[in-house]
This record gives structure tokens, C-alpha cells and sequence, in this order.
């Protein structure tokens, strides 16, 4: 009689063989982050929302002064972080779930990073610049 404690089947997906991850290790860190950043998406669209309505209507000189205050910068810096975040995280949850070539599943969850960064870094590189009167 074997040892349960000893005997163990692998539940591993190639793919997460390959990270290093089991499902469940994996899974709960990604439900865990994505309710988080789903709760601070919701505080920082608010904020968000509510500078964009401070700023409607004001010259190019009013809006660019706003979005100058290191207060606000924060947010929409914080913003993309959170939003940016909980995209990649989404998509890669819908990528592992449909995606059934572990080469293209790779592939797509490489490239989803890549893009999530890019808009990410674009975003805040426009933020700053704004921010710091570039």
C-alpha cells in the first residue's frame, strides 16, 4: 500500500510544467490579482472620470496644468498600472483557457505581455511628459 502523503499524481499542464506553475498556484495568484485590480480600477475610474470632468471645456493651458499636478499624475499613472495589469491577466486567463497548441499559447501569452507593457509605458511616458512640462 502506497503512502498518500508520498504517492501524488501530476497535475500540471505542459505549459505549466514548463513555468514551473501548477494550476492551482497559478490560478489563485491570477483570481486573487485580478479581484484586486478590478476593485482599484473601479476607485481610480471614478478619480479618473472626475478629472476629466474638471478639465472639460478648459483652454489647452487649464487642461495641461491640471494633468501637471503631481496629485494627479499619480492617479492616471496608478490607473494605467491597475488597468494595464488586470488587461494582461484577462487575457491570459482567455488565452490558457482556448488557446490548445502550447506553442501558439505561449506565443499569445508572450505577445500579450509585450503589448500590455507597450501601452502601458506609452501611457506613462505621455503622463510624464505632461507632468514635467516636457
Amino acid at each position: 500500500m502506497s503512502n498518500p502523503k508520498t504517492h501524488h499524481a501530476p497535475m500540471r499542464t505542459p505549459l505549466g510544467r514548463v513555468r514551473g506553475l501548477g494550476s492551482a498556484r497559478s490560478g489563485t495568484d491570477h483570481f486573487f490579482l485580478q479581484r484586486v485590480t478590478g476593485a482599484a480600477n473601479f476607485v481610480l475610474a471614478v478619480l479618473f472620470v472626475g478629472i476629466v470632468i474638471s478639465i472639460a471645456g478648459s483652454s489647452y493651458e487649464a487642461a495641461r496644468a491640471t494633468l501637471s499636478n503631481p496629485l494627479v499624475a499619480v492617479v492616471i499613472l496608478l490607473a494605467l498600472l491597475s488597468v494595464t495589469t488586470h488587461m494582461r491577466i484577462g487575457m491570459q486567463v482567455i488565452i490558457e483557457d482556448y488557446v490548445h497548441d502550447e506553442g501558439m499559447k505561449v506565443l499569445c501569452i508572450v505577445a500579450n505581455t509585450f503589448f500590455t507593457v507597450a501601452v502601458g509605458l506609452a501611457g506613462a511616458f505621455a503622463v510624464l511628459k505632461i507632468s514635467l512640462g516636457g
